[in-house]
This record gives C-alpha cells, structure tokens and sequence, in this order.
C-alpha cells in the first residue's frame, strides 16, 4: 500500500484534513463536547460518560492532544483535560474560511 502523499498538498490543505480527521469520530466529538461542558476533566471521569472502554478513550485523548485541541496536566495519578483555547480558535478559524467559500453561480450538473 503507498504512502498517503501529504507533500503533494500545501500547508493549508493537510491542516484542513487533519481538522477533519478529528472530528470524523463520534467519541472524539463527544469527548470535546463534555470538554467544553465541564471545562475540565479527568479521563476517568470521561470513560463514565462517554461509555467506551480506559484505553479507547485514552486512544482518542491522545489524537485530540496531538493535534492540539486539548491540553492535559499531570494530577496525581490522574491526567486532566480541557480545552485549548489558542489552537481551538485557531482551528475554527481556518474551518470556517474553508467552509464559508461561496458556490460559483454556474450551470454545472
């Protein structure tokens, strides 16, 4: 199987994918959604909400966290998660210029 070829998109176009990717899974959408709830979380605390297993939930934190739509602190022998603030309205703001493009007024199909 070949690679996926992401150095053949610019900048602009892998960002706007991997935005995309994140929101593709309906735990990761639930997870930001009891984020932004509860402003701050514990993973324990999400395993009981969402309803998914310890490490399926640890799995999509981890891709959240990646990307950097969430941040997380050591508390103990827990981790907890919020929000970030800076890189989420970073990624509103290049979502919403790639989403708010105007049709072309043409006859097409």
């Amino acid at each position: 199987m070949g690679l996926a070829k992401t150095e053949m998109f610019t900048d602009s176009q892998n960002e706007i994918a991997l935005f995309a990717k994140v929101f593709g899974h309906p735990a990761r959408v639930a997870i930001l959604e009891h984020l932004f709830k509860i402003n701050t979380c514990v993973c324990g605390d999400l395993v009981s909400e969402i309803g998914l297993a310890q490490p399926t939930i640890s799995q999509h934190l981890k891709e959240l966290k990646l990307l950097g739509l969430i941040k997380g602190n050591v508390e103990g022998t827990s981790v907890c998660y919020c929000i970030n603030p800076e890189n989420w309205t970073k990624m509103k703001a290049v979502m919403t210029a790639f989403l708010d493009q105007d049709l072309p007024q043409t006859d097409c199909c």
